[in-house]
């Protein structure tokens, strides 16, 4: 059998289509000759390997499928592993927070472990993320693990957040029930962006338990949100990460009984001794980071200045006076 014939095969069984594997395909190459050399394969064989509308593997294409799948997803690995007697190399997506904050002492310590170490990072989400591992361009991916995974992703939980409030330490509630337990909320939401799943997984909660709130003002990062909160513009969504610590003016209020947010590591095919040593090294950072955490609410940060009326950095000067809790007054 023609090699290139049934790595053809395998792009198109693996996403269901012709159409679909054009566009999976690493290297360039046309619908109609894909089409010509599946037809050339089906000949050599004698037999039809699918059904093509609706798309549907006969019983000898499912065959020929499972011989060959590991053949083809183990393929990275392998490449992963023979270029680590020269040099290893991770390409790894994440979101810029992750970025700051955590990888560099996970590729510190893999770095002791791989001295010739070298890596690539791309700023994503988990829906590109999987994109890009399905093409390739990425060997590992480090994001919330929210909804169903794409077909070949595999996925790792590594830690779970918990939700809760930033409120003003100015503000009267000591708990989220007795923020909830008002007849109305008429404070502005401060949350990340409507693409980030932690503000989608609280909204549903919300929606579920017949809470009419929604985010009035949308901002670039959680420490925005923290920053925002202790000027008095509104009430922040936040979850609490290993080491976390609470904006200086601010008060913690644990969400408990909402959903906690799944973080952990996706990838294609099998895993190669340098991407299982960087799994290793991410489970090794949260559960020491766990370990050493305090309640959010003894950490105040201490550079932050305390005093009343003190301005945020990044916030206009006259923001916030003598505003309790809408956005803009």
């Amino acid at each position: 059998m023609n090699i290139h014939h049934l790595e053809l095969f395998y792009y198109v069984a693996r996403h269901g289509g012709i159409s679909a594997a054009v566009r999976r395909i690493p290297y360039g190459i046309q619908q109609p000759a894909v089409s010509w050399q599946i037809l050339q394969l089906e000949k050599h064989l004698d037999t039809v390997l699918f059904v093509r509308r609706p798309f549907a593997l006969t019983a000898s294409g499912a065959r020929l499928f499972a011989h060959i799948a590991p053949f083809f997803e183990g393929l990275a690995a392998v490449e992963t592993e023979l270029r680590q007697g020269s040099a290893g190399t991770l390409r790894i997506g994440t979101i810029e927070k992750v970025q700051r904050d955590y990888l560099p002492g996970v590729l510190r310590a893999l770095r002791e472990r791989f001295p010739r170490l070298s890596f690539g990072l791309v700023n994503a989400r988990l829906p590109r993320i999987e994109e890009l591992l399905l093409e390739q361009k990425l060997d590992l991916g480090v994001a919330a693990l929210t909804g169903r995974r794409t077909p070949g992703i595999h996925a790792r939980e590594l830690l779970r957040l918990q939700p809760g409030l930033w409120v003003s330490e100015e503000t009267p509630w000591k708990s989220a029930e007795a923020f909830f337990a008002r007849e109305r909320i008429e404070e502005t939401l401060i949350a990340q962006s409507s693409e980030d799943p932690f503000q989608r997984l609280f909204l549903d909660e919300l929606a579920r338990r017949g809470i009419p709130w929604f985010c009035g003002l949308e901002v670039q990062s959680q420490d925005l949100v923290g920053r925002y909160v202790a000027e008095g513009f509104g009430v922040g969504l936040a979850f609490r990460e290993p080491l976390a610590v609470v904006p200086a003016g601010c008060r913690w209020l644990p969400l408990e009984g909402f959903p906690k947010l799944s973080y952990g590591v996706v990838w294609t095919g099998e895993l190669s001794a340098l991407q299982k040593a960087f799994i290793e090294e991410c489970s090794r950072l949260v559960a020491v980071s766990e370990s050493a955490s305090e309640a959010p609410e003894s950490r105040p940060r201490s550079e932050a200045p305390k005093k009343r009326g003190a301005r945020a950095p990044g916030v206009p000067a006259g923001a916030g006076k003598k505003r309790k809790g809408r956005a803009g007054g």
